[in-house]
């Protein structure tokens, strides 16, 4: 089993239990439930559901020197992460995000980016891991100077050291100091250091100021477009319609680090939509995105086909929104054909 690095935004989420009636009213005392302190960010929740899925995961995060950090730290252990490494701002609080959800509807974020500001991924060992995934670079300021380079450089040394390199984005807010940036050319430089992109559809119409209804040829042509810039392999979630997979020349995938260069070469030049699994009653789509994004790493780890790595990645997602680990239990429940992923040991060696 390949171990990974998880590198990037972390914060602590903070959710309310709220009720119909509840509202902002200057002046008002509006009665809500309890609160839950959860870990939140691209490290927390992809990494948590890698661990559930059975990888050992490495975090790499920055965090504040205040309570909050101590707690994000504890809970880091708690959740069974590998080792912590987390840099200690002196003078940036750790990041957290009021998380305001009602059953049914979408999330909103209050979000307060604090010591993420001051991630440069310097601190990341990649080289000791085959894997090393980075997520939301617009919520890391530190990442996107002069049109990413920071994060560029990242990903060229573990490439250099053979590491598969993964990434993975967040919706861009034009009002946000970040939402002023050339993010055509920050994307263009990034992908083409990139191995794997499993952007939202959202994440990528917000950075390139793209808005249009969805179609699957729109969404065939963004993962094309990634393909192009050097990706070699794209998987755009798109919500209710479903998870697209695209896949470069196996002269590329053999140039993909030590988890890439691994597959068969019916990974090669593939185009794949995976529908969503229903789920009926939905008690939460926070984290459902980065579920996808660790049933694909892992279902990759395991040298999974195609169809069972999409399959994999919807499922988690499902398993995400049901508010539950995606453990090999619980996605196999759900997908019962994916249980050999987990489970079948002889797999790789046979191919």
């Amino acid at each position: 089993m390949h171990s990974i690095a998880v590198a990037g935004h972390i914060c602590l989420d903070i959710a309310p239990l709220l009720s119909d009636q509840a509202r902002i009213d200057p002046g008002s005392l509006v009665e809500v439930g309890p609160l839950t302190v959860t870990l939140g960010g691209s490290v927390a929740n992809t990494g948590g559901a890698l661990t559930s899925l059975g990888m050992n995961v490495f975090p790499y995060a920055t965090i504040g020197d205040d309570e909050l950090g101590r707690l994000l730290t504890e809970k880091l252990t708690e959740e069974g992460f590998s080792a912590p490494q987390l840099s200690v701002s002196p003078r940036l609080a750790t990041s957290y995000s009021l998380v305001i959800e009602k059953e049914g509807v979408d999330r909103t974020f209050w979000h307060h980016t604090g010591a993420n500001a001051e991630f440069t991924g310097a601190a990341v060992d990649s080289a000791q891991h085959p894997l090393l995934h980075i997520g939301y670079p617009p919520l890391l300021p530190g990442l996107l100077e002069n049109n990413g380079d920071t994060l560029r450089h990242l990903f060229a040394r573990a490439r250099a050291a053979g590491v598969t390199t993964s990434l993975d984005l967040a919706v861009v807010d034009p009002d946000s100091p970040v939402g002023s940036l050339d993010w055509e050319a920050i994307l263009h430089s990034i992908f083409g250091q990139t191995d794997i992109a499993t952007p939202s559809l959202d994440d990528l119409t917000s950075a390139l100021g793209i808005y249009q209804e969805y179609s699957p040829e729109g969404v065939e042509a963004l993962a094309e477009q990634l393909i192009t810039q050097g990706v070699a392999i794209v998987a755009i979630s798109a919500g209710q319609h479903g998870l697209h997979l695209r896949t470069a020349s196996e002269k590329r995938l053999r140039e993909g680090g030590a988890v890439l260069a691994a597959l068969p070469d019916s990974w090669a030049d593939r185009s794949i939509t995976v529908a969503p699994l229903p789920v009926d009653h939905p008690v939460t789509t926070n984290g459902a995105g980065d579920a996808s994004t660790a049933g694909l790493l892992f279902g990759l780890s395991r040298g999974a086909t195609p169809e069972q790595a999409a399959e994999l990645a919807v499922t988690c997602s499902a398993v995400a929104m049901n508010a539950a680990r995606p453990t090999p239990q619980a996605v196999s429940q759900l997908s019962p054909a994916l249980a050999s992923v987990f489970y079948d040991q002889g797999r790789k060696e046979r191919q």
